[in-house]
């Protein structure tokens, strides 16, 4: 039986209010504002990386919604896979930033990066951005427009 709760997470509003709004450091622009540089690109691509495999995804949501927002790693081991495969993907999340953790005596306590994640969210945040001229999205605006 597993003791995780669902929590919800406190959300990085837009417009900069919200909890976590004032530790969230950009890691990169939004993707609409123009092209990644090579830097932003293989900053942003680790980190997506780090969550494509199925195992570290659950690691990660099972981290992120552990009651007090920090997990020991005894709790949440229970992902189908044995417990130095855990420790493997546990790494590799740390070492994306997308965790960090602590050492109590024999426990190691992880716990979600909220400004990497809040900079990752704002990155891909399309909601506040203007449709790139061309796309789809942006012609199909003018067309809505032009039959009001």
């Amino acid at each position: 039986m597993s003791k995780s709760q669902v929590v919800e997470l406190p959300l990085v509003e837009p417009d900069g209010s919200g909890s976590e709004a004032e530790s969230a450091v950009p890691c990169c622009p939004p993707i609409t504002a123009g092209e990644l540089s090579v830097a932003d690109a293989e900053k942003m691509a680790a980190m997506f990386k780090a969550l494509s495999d199925p195992v570290r995804l659950r690691l990660f949501s099972k981290v992120a919604s552990y009651a007090g927002g920090e997990a020991c790693v005894c709790d949440i081991s229970d992902v189908g896979v044995s417990q130095p495969t855990v420790s493997h993907h546990l790494k590799k999340l740390k070492d994306a930033g997308l965790l960090t953790s602590e050492r109590r005596g024999t426990w190691v306590y992880y716990s979600v990066a909220p400004s990497v994640v809040a900079a990752m969210s704002a990155m891909l945040d399309l909601r506040n951005q203007p449709p790139a001229e061309g796309s789809s999205v942006a012609a199909a605006g003018r067309a809505a427009a032009r039959q009001v």
